[in-house]
């Protein structure tokens, strides 16, 4: 097993709350850390027909065989269980006594703050990081190699090409879970929307824009992004509001949690493809954005990030906002520094009178340069310290 990152808070969690969420996309390998971070813990799978059955028609009779708590697996499929394990956990002084899992927030959370509010830890857990891979020497060599395969744990755990992987994984996961959540009766119509979407990863979210090229509805487009926001398929980073007296851009933007799957579904199936696709620059930034987020994730904390725009065109890809210390990010897939890349930064810092700025590119150079600009390689993102 790869040790994952997020383990230690995981450990903190069970100290310190009697029941933990582990929220996160299919096969991020949730399963996997819980069942190593609490071994003593039986595990139940809720995707299990009799075990699921058992859970919906005696609920009680299902909780009284764990007097020990357990491990339980997807638990968003068996919402009737929350009020009973609500009286479980009140009746109860240990600690991490029930660890749930599941890939859905929207459910799981529903379920949770309708009765468990207050009793449950939170830890979000997404495919591999940087860092994870690179402790074992799994990380490809190249940035286009990268992104083509994207982090999901199988195509590094069990040696799966990306290519096999990726496909199956949209039709076996991504498509049933929307049909659970939604009866989409079009599928066609669905695998387009999502073509749509990735071909926009990275840019502003323009949901007119988006239902008028993929032929439904406002509404339905609003209630797909929904869907993919709370399975961990897409991640909306929102603007930043202070707008310095400027007319800012108030739309978030949209990237994919992966990378492979914006590959699958652009049909980028090779580096040369990936090299020359005009797309190569927003399948990169969606790529640092993302390992910026699991940074954060991996700690429990709420990622601090937003994107800047004013309407004439000035932008800044992540500020990261710790309250009285703002960090202006530039992101960049070129291997050699340009003067251009630091217009934006520069023209943001004179607006906030900040001195501090990152810009983050491919390249191997670093410099840390007198007028508080740090430049590095993407893959130091876990290294640095804001």
């Amino acid at each position: 097993m790869i040790q994952r990152a997020a383990q230690h808070k995981l450990t903190q969690l069970g100290d310190t709350f009697k029941a933990i969420a582990v929220i996160g996309p299919r096969q991020s390998g949730k399963t996997t850390l819980v069942k190593v971070t609490f071994p003593e813990k039986p595990y139940l799978s809720l995707e299990n027909p009799d075990t699921r059955n058992f859970a919906l028609e005696d609920p009680r009779g299902f909780l009284q065989n764990l007097p020990n708590g357990a491990i339980l697996d997807e638990v968003q499929r068996t919402p009737l269980l929350f009020s009973y394990l609500q009286e479980i956990l009140d009746n109860s002084n240990q600690k991490g006594l029930f660890i749930l899992t599941g890939s859905n927030n929207f459910l799981l959370q529903e379920s949770i703050s309708q009765s468990l509010a207050g009793r449950v830890g939170y830890l979000n857990l997404l495919p591999f990081s940087v860092k994870e891979l690179l402790s074992e020497n799994l990380l490809p060599e190249t940035d286009e190699e990268v992104m083509l395969n994207g982090f999901y744990p199988p195509i590094y755990d069990q040696r799966i090409s990306s290519l096999d992987w990726v496909p199956n994984y949209i039709k076996t996961y991504i498509e049933r879970d929307v049909r659970q959540i939604k009866n989409v009766s079009d599928l066609l119509i669905f695998e387009k929307f999502m073509s749509v979407l990735a071909g926009r990863t990275s840019q502003e979210l323009n949901l007119t824009s988006i239902s008028n090229e993929v032929g439904v509805d406002l509404k339905t487009v609003q209630s797909w992004i929904g869907i993919l926001e709370s399975s961990f398929i897409i991640y909306l980073l929102k603007p930043h509001f202070q707008n310095y007296n400027k007319t800012i851009v108030k739309r978030p933007k949209v990237y994919f949690y992966d990378t492979g799957l914006v590959c699958s579904f652009l049909r980028i199936s090779t580096i040369s493809q990936l090299e020359n696709h005009p797309l190569k620059g927003a399948i990169f930034e969606t790529m640092v954005v993302i390992e910026m987020v699991k940074k954060y994730t991996n700690q429990g904390i709420n990622p601090p990030l937003f994107y800047w725009r004013d309407k004439t065109g000035h932008e800044i890809d992540l500020i990261i906002d710790k309250g009285n210390l703002l960090t202006p990010i530039e992101i960049k897939s070129s291997k050699t520094i340009n003067s251009d890349f630091f217009k934006n930064l520069k023209y943001w810092n004179h607006l906030s009178k900040m001195n501090k700025a990152v810009l983050i590119y491919s390249g191997i150079q670093e410099q840390n340069r007198s007028d508080g600009t740090l430049i590095t390689n993407w893959k130091n993102i876990s290294n640095l310290d804001f």
